[in-house]
């Protein structure tokens, strides 16, 4: 690949190593991309409000594509620039069929307001009983009617002991065109988000008022809900630590995300 005009990267197993930080090797390159005028961009499941740390690791505030591609938001403003939801009709039709196809899961949503912590829009809500795949203190619990009551841009489906992608086998022969499955853990949590939408779109939404083109994007990844980025990129990276699914969809795989992985793709341009 050329020179790419933007870099846009998966941040949980990807950009940060396990210890959930950005490694000084990993912030150097990312600093020297953009310094030389390369657009960077986060694209990950995390919702706005999990943003913050990783803009302070990095020492900036890149354009975030937040919850797989639902939301775009900018960190440096605290503005959700844009978001894509499930209405409340689908995300009732989502939740019969997780029910009667998968028996006890739980269910919760990602919601937005106005910014990464608009106190006036509970951002995660989930059913009684919901058991978090990772530390959440930010959770609101309301009755299944409730939860289902406003459009979210996001509904997890969850399952304490499956395995994700069990789950997705299960579930995609029903859900049809409510939306669009995949998943960031392999430990019994199933992301829904609306129909058609990804990382790629998220990303494909920056590139275009810049007139860049999917060649001129590198992306970085390591699971499955990084699949469509890479197959969409001109240069997809899987990383060394990547899930099957995420190696496949990449032209080329790197370094595992504790051993600088998209650094080291980076400083073949930029050192």
């Amino acid at each position: 690949m050329t020179l790419p005009a933007l870099i846009a990267t998966d941040v949980d197993g990807t950009l940060l190593a396990d210890d959930e930080k950005v490694s000084a090797r990993t912030r150097a390159a990312v600093h020297a991309a953009v310094a030389a005028g390369a657009v960077f961009v986060l694209a990950t499941g995390r919702p706005p409000r999990w943003i913050h740390p990783v803009v302070d690791g990095l020492g900036l505030a890149p354009m975030a594509v937040c919850a797989n591609g639902a939301v775009i938001y900018d960190p440096s403003t605290d503005r959700i620039v844009s978001a894509r939801t499930l209405s409340a009709d689908v995300l009732g039709e989502l939740a019969e069929i997780a029910a009667r196809v998968i028996p006890g899961v739980g269910l919760a949503v990602e919601r937005v307001g106005r910014s990464a912590h608009d106190a006036a829009t509970p951002q995660f809500v989930s059913s009684p009983g919901y058991e978090h795949a990772w530390l959440n203190p930010d959770n609101t619990e309301v009755s299944v009617e409730d939860l289902l009551s406003a459009p979210a841009v996001k509904l997890l489906i969850r399952k304490a002991g499956a395995r994700s992608a069990d789950m997705v086998a299960a579930l995609a022969p029903h859900i049809g065109l409510q939306g669009d499955l995949t998943y960031s853990t392999n430990n019994g949590l199933v992301e829904v988000v609306p129909l058609g939408i990804s990382k790629a779109t998220g990303i494909e939404e920056l590139t275009r008022p810049l007139g860049l083109v999917a060649g001129d994007v590198v992306t970085f990844g390591d699971m499955p809900n990084d699949v469509p980025m890479l197959r969409w990129a001109g240069l997809g990276v899987a990383m060394g630590n990547a899930h099957p699914d995420a190696v496949a969809a990449a032209d080329e795989v790197t370094a595992p995300n504790v051993d600088d992985g998209v650094a080291r793709v980076l400083e073949r341009w930029w050192l």
